[in-house]
């Protein structure tokens, strides 16, 4: 029978017809978008989601992932009961602890887990075997079960995605290949294939193993790479009478089964793992004609998990074998996915589903649909967003290096202020050699090798000091350089901070409209703002100092560079009537931080202009000369104290670092880390994007209000006037501990009289105030005073609500006023 015909127009073509382009297409149409085409190269599901083992697991580190990963339950059970069901079997699944470091892992998850009303808890090594009578408990310390985790055919689902999609009028044509994307002033207009041109309005970059390769038809970078993963399937050894298996995760020994009719599927993630076609020098090069295909069985390289295997379930040694699947998945950098709208407008990608994409398959294309029909998703997926990948992602050896090293580590323990290795040092300020000379512990983010403290200023430890995982990765340098900046003063590296410049006679007007906070104020002010979303949420989270009348620089967080650039720039194409321009001048400038008490002395035995309050006013800019070099100082603080960040052209960064230090060493000057800015910011109360501040938080809900203009118009605030008007339910607020011991890592739940009410945004040790704090949406009825209890790893630690800021609260040190 011939293909029907292939439409010449569609509003939203979806390349890819696996578990991933079937799943968009299927929300789009539940979302009333009719006018779709999904166009595959093949057959559907015969890139990567045919050989899915297809394991459905929810909970996640992440609480994004997280409710993805539930909603795709629901969705998949619903679909079961339907007329295409999709092989759904919720046989509950254990996760097995075969170390003491896993079991404390468990209990922090089964703590996460309350706050999304999912009933994973403890069991015991042997309820565990009773459950998975085949399994040995040697080395087994502990394990979790979640008994609506699973498992289904990965190809049922995605035909049964079709048939839903089809049936609200989504148009599905196979054996399409697609040979090219055209644009139309600069946003996407046409899908060349081999069949014929589609125009449109939307491209969905759904192509798995070739969304690279898709992508680079439009100039677009997609850093995933395909990595070989290998499982086996047993010959059948059980009999029909035989209880269902629940599906069974051995982390520590890199392994996961399934049972696989009468048999079991193993799989798992190897320590040597093997990259598919892209080589350091050049990009993924998928052939052609690899559709519905596999690789060649890697015994060698499979070596070691099944001996992993055999050890954890022994009868794997005697079964026999009924087949090795090897087939390629799409890994990305950081073992996210890569969703969104990329910098070419209309274009859309949702790839890299980094062998997890079944469990969150159905997530992914309500979240994509919300994105295309609504302008944004209804979570926060800022991780997730393909803007988070800086410039750097362009290089094909940095991407596979740091693609290979999260393959390597998927099963990992993720320790806070665990290190990743790969690709560095590949950012490094003007400083670097100074700091590394000088003893300082490096972290990297987003590139950059960035300080986190310096072994030099170790002491004998005073005070609290963390325990626990909070402990594993942590220094009394901390505490010293915390306590030397609220004492004397700190001097600080910032220059991996991200400086946005916005210019053009629209410079202005384009501001004020993205921005909460009224920014077009006079030259050289510094204002502290929001941007937001549609509804209201805080899409960024950064300073503006207007430069000229025409001229404004963004400062913002290292991580959230990428993402905030993009975001900008993606505002400025819809407002295609302003005239403005928007560059990134990150690595052009170099940024220094010194604060404390004795900053003013510091600085001003250095530089001729007048650094006095009334001279020089908080929340102000000038310029000046720090000995021979010219900057611009700014005076703000994330510290809570009095001072200013010092930005030069990077030339000069080595002599300003220099002349900086040289002049504050006869008052006792010390050199700083940002676990030491992480500590003070705690105390202060300033918020941090990401975790404080999210684009599902509003600024009224993070105690911003202040920064809110309600007199001017601006993205968000209708549903800012709406939340105001029908009252607050939630706040962040300001949690101490009982014992300072207790240190929180984020998202542990929150309870009042027994009730969840809440989970962790961010929390620390406060040195100053030798308390342990942590910060948490809790109702508003939860007011200063009101006692709670923080689960941390399966333990309830007593807090109060405690008014804020801690530390200063009358803001006279930050205002130069006080002691």
């Amino acid at each position: 029978m011939p293909s029907p015909a292939l439409p010449e127009s569609a509003r939203v073509v979806v390349i890819g017809g696996g578990v991933g382009g079937m799943s968009v297409a299927y929300h789009l149409a539940e979302q009333g978008e009719r006018d779709v085409v999904v166009v595959d190269r093949a057959e559907l599901t015969s890139g990567s989601t045919f050989h899915s083992a297809g394991l459905v697991g929810q909970l996640r580190s992440d609480p994004t992932l997280t409710r993805m990963n539930v909603y795709s339950v629901e969705l998949y059970r619903a679909l079961e009961a339907g007329e295409h069901p999709v092989g759904w079997r919720e046989s509950g699944g254990i996760k097995l602890a075969s170390s003491p470091e896993r079991l404390q892992e468990i209990r922090r998850q089964i703590s996460w887990a309350r706050t999304f009303d999912l009933t994973l808890h403890e069991i015991s090594p042997a309820e565990a075997a009773q459950r998975f009578p085949l399994v040995d408990l040697d080395g087994v310390v502990g394990a979790a079960y979640l008994e609506s985790d699973g498992y289904l055919d990965p190809s049922q689902l995605t035909y049964a995605l079709a048939a839903g999609a089809r049936a609200n009028g989504v148009h599905v044509a196979q054996h399409t290949r697609v040979t090219g994307i055209g644009t139309d002033a600069g946003r996407v207009s046409v899908v060349r294939t081999d069949r014929g041109d589609i125009a449109c309005e939307v491209v969905v970059n759904c192509a798995g193993l070739f969304a690279a390769e898709i992508g680079r038809l439009v100039g677009v970078r997609i850093p995933i790479v395909p990595m070989a993963h290998q499982y086996l399937i047993t010959e059948p050894f059980r009999t029909r009478e035989d209880p269902a298996l629940p599906t069974l995760r051995d982390p520590d020994n890199l392994v996961y089964f399934r049972q696989e009719v009468d048999g079991l599927l193993m799989g798992g993630y190897e320590r040597d793992p093997a990259p598919w076609t892209a080589t350091p020098h050049s990009y993924d090069a998928v052939p052609s004609d690899f559709n519905g295909r596999l690789l060649a069985e890697d015994w060698p390289r499979f070596e070691q998990i099944a001996a992993n295997a055999q050890r954890r379930v022994p009868v794997m040694g005697e079964v026999g074998l009924r087949r090795m699947i090897n087939g390629p998945e799409a890994f990305t950098p950081d073992n996210e996915f890569c969703l969104g709208e990329t910098a070419v407008p209309g274009f859309f990608v949702a790839a890299g589903f980094c062998a997890h994409g079944i469990a969150g398959a159905g997530g992914i294309g309500r979240l994509m649909a919300e994105w295309i029909t609504q302008g944004e998703p209804s979570m926060d997926v800022s991780h997730m967003d393909i803007s988070r990948f800086g410039q750097q992602y362009r290089s094909p050896g940095h991407t596979l290096a740091r693609t290979v090293e999260a393959y390597r580590r998927y099963y990992d323990i993720p320790y806070p202020g665990l290190q990743r290795e790969a690709g560095r040092p590949l950012r490094r300020s003007p400083a670097f050699e100074w700091h590394r000379r000088h003893g300082a512990r490096f972290a990297e983010k987003s590139g950059w090798e960035r300080v986190d403290w310096y072994d030099t200023n170790a002491g004998p430890v005073d005070g609290a000091r963390p325990t626990g995982w909070a402990g594993r990765y942590w220094s009394p340098a901390i505490a010293a350089e915390h306590r030397a900046t609220r004492e004397v003063a700190g001097l600080f590296d910032e220059s991996s901070f991200a400086k946005i410049e916005v210019t053009g006679a629209g410079a202005a007007e384009f501001l004020q409209w993205v921005c909460d906070n009224d920014v077009a104020r006079r030259v050289g002010d510094v204002t502290y703002t929001q941007a937001l979303n549609e509804h209201g949420g805080i899409e960024a989270d950064f300073t503006v100092t207007r430069l000229a009348a025409g001229a404004f620089l963004i400062v913002t967080g290292t991580g959230s560079a990428a993402h905030d650039l993009a975001w900008l720039r993606r505002q400025a194409e819809r407002r295609a009537g302003d005239d403005v321009r928007i560059g990134d001048v990150t690595g052009a400038t170099c940024c220094y931080a010194l604060w404390g008490p004795r900053s003013r002395d510091i600085l001003q035995s250095v530089t001729p202009s007048d650094l006095g309050n009334e001279a020089f006013p908080y929340l102000t800019a000038q310029e000046l000369t720090v000995g021979d070099v010219p900057a611009r100082a700014q005076r703000v603080t994330f510290v809570g104290e009095l001072g200013w960040e010092i930005y030069a052209s990077s030339e000069y960064g080595a002599t300003l670092w220099e002349t900086l230090w040289d002049a504050g060493r006869p008052f006792g000057l010390v050199a700083g880390g940002y676990r030491a800015i992480e500590s003070m910011r705690l105390e202060k109360g300033y918020r941090a994007w990401g975790t404080d501040l999210t684009g599902e938080t509003t600024p009224y809900e993070a105690g911003l209000g202040f920064c809110v203009k309600l007199d001017k118009a601006f993205l968000g605030r209708a549903a800012l006037v709406a939340a105001k008007a029908a009252g607050l339910q939630r706040r962040l607020r300001a949690i101490v501990l009982d014992d300072p011991s207790f240190v929180v890592l984020g998202a542990e739940p929150v309870r009042v009289d027994g009730q969840v009410v809440g989970r962790v945004t961010s929390g620390g040790l406060g040195y100053t105030l030798d308390a342990s704090l942590a910060y948490a949406y809790l109702p508003v009825d939860a007011k200063p005073g009101t006692q709670v209890e923080l689960d941390l790893f399966g333990k309830w630690v007593g807090g109060e609500v405690v008014a804020e800021p801690l530390f200063d609260p009358a803001g006279t040190r930050v205002r130069g006023t006080g002691p």
